[in-house]
């Protein structure tokens, strides 16, 4: 069973959007994160199609793959600390009570 390329491009497209519809519409700072991963997994998933279909021999998009993951850990690691320091001082982890911190 083959999957195309057009079948890479509608889920990342897909995933694309959702994680952009969610980044502008939610007001937690966790589910604006998840959304930031979704959209970095959407260009994570069009590297290795795309590596598949133009250089089927050749593992260059999966490094790339695997390079945004290392660093989407790391900035999921360091969004959670901003988190967990946030909702220490503010008892919230609502977008609109961050301009709270301001002093």
């Amino acid at each position: 069973m083959d999957i195309h390329v057009i079948s890479y491009l509608v889920l990342s497209t897909v995933m694309l959007f959702a994680g952009v519809y969610g980044f502008f519409t939610r007001r937690n700072l966790l589910a604006t994160l998840i959304s930031v991963e979704l959209m970095l997994n959407a260009t994570n998933i069009k590297f290795a199609g795309f590596n598949r279909y133009l250089f089927p021999g050749v593992l260059e998009g999966h490094f790339f793959s695997l390079f945004g993951i290392a660093i989407s850990a790391a900035e999921t690691a360091v969004a959670i600390a901003i988190m967990i320091n946030v909702y220490r001082n503010v008892r919230n982890i609502q977008t609109d009570d961050i301009s709270d911190l301001k002093g």
